[in-house]
């Protein structure tokens, strides 16, 4: 006997909800998967009218659901807001190439702006060359470090007013379960903020997908026949973020509330009176937001560029009592992050 939907109480259900357990129909599935983002958009004031917003994409299920969504509903609900896709070439051959075919298909499929910004152009480095220097393990994090920055120029560039991404549920709670894991006090307050508004451009970046289960992307995409890039990066194997997805899909399988019961506890978290977190400064190279003297991204590119890419691995502030800055240096960044300073 076929199970009926939940919510119509008419039609076959074809799915059942991870979150909510409930089993819907395909419309009544695409009513409450959009609904609830639209929730988290409203309750959240992730945007206003009038604002120009960059949607990171990178042809995967996340951020290509993320741009049709948002513009599903920015033209339903008139949030009234200038959506751009940015995306973000690191120079991955077989896999980033590929992507960005999808990237572009979904431009003309959604008829958005599309700007692409390349690691090659940005920092003088594609991640090919420097997984042949640094060899796969702990290439993710030079990929972190530069994308995050490189979003950051292009939003710029842009002259956007937000950055969205496609971070989802599971992200966020494995990034907890990380910094749980690592003591990293600092980036454990504030990783669960669905709005982060301490970049250096000053351009806030939004989590529409804060809430919602990576499982139910899935399935929307399926459903919808959304065209996306499925294969995943051929260096992220080794990273350590991978261990903590595995754990949290084993602690999932026991409990499905795993997830969200996670990010709330992230939610209520609070660092103790008199623990001492980093404070901001700017990197005295490119001017980017630093808790050191140097920025990550350069000591990184200042490894690379010296034949010692494995520089800047570890503690920040231990690098950068090693490096000893001359007035030239200070005034040049090496490997061209002077060169993007003046191009902004």
């Amino acid at each position: 006997m076929p199970i009926i939907c939940h919510v119509c109480n008419d039609k076959k259900a074809l799915l059942k909800r991870p979150k909510t357990g409930h089993a819907l129909c395909k419309e009544c599935f695409y009513w409450a998967f959009e609904s609830e983002i639209h929730h988290t958009i409203v309750t959240g004031k992730l945007f206003k009218e009038g604002e120009i917003v960059a949607i990171g994409a990178s042809g995967g299920k996340d951020s290509t659901v993320l741009a049709h969504t948002l513009k599903v509903l920015n033209e339903r609900y008139n949030y009234g807001l200038d959506l751009r896709l940015l995306s973000i070439d690191e120079g991955i051959t077989g896999y980033r190439d590929d992507s960005l075919e999808t990237v572009k298909r979904n431009q003309q499929e959604y008829d958005l702006p599309l700007t692409v910004l390349s690691y090659e152009t940005l920092y003088g480095w594609t991640m090919d060359a420097i997984v042949k220097k640094i060899g796969k393990k702990n290439n993710c994090t030079f990929c972190g470090v530069f994308r995050r920055q490189a979003l950051d120029r292009g939003a710029m560039m842009l002259g956007v007013n937000k950055i969205a991404t496609g971070h989802n549920a599971d992200d966020i709670a494995e990034t907890i379960l990380m910094n749980i894991l690592r003591g990293d006090i600092a980036r454990l307050k504030r990783c669960t903020a669905i709005i982060t508004g301490d970049d250096p451009s000053g351009i806030p970046r939004v989590k529409p997908f804060k809430y919602t289960y990576e499982k139910e992307i899935v399935a929307y995409a399926y459903f919808k026949k959304l065209d996306y890039f499925s294969t995943e990066c051929i260096y992220s194997p080794d990273a350590y973020r991978g261990h903590a997805r595995a754990y949290l899909k084993d602690l999932e399988s026991i409990r499905p509330s795993t997830i969200i019961d996670i990010i709330h506890s992230g939610e209520m978290l609070s660092v103790c009176q008199g623990v001492k977190l980093p404070s901001q400064l700017k990197c005295v190279r490119c001017g980017y937001i630093s808790s050191n003297e140097l920025c990550k991204a350069c000591i990184l590119l200042e490894g690379l560029n010296k034949g010692k890419p494995k520089l800047g691995i570890g503690k920040t502030s231990k690098v950068t009592q090693q490096l000893k800055l001359s007035k030239s240096e200070e005034a040049s960044c090496s490997g061209g992050c002077n060169k993007i300073k003046n191009d902004l």
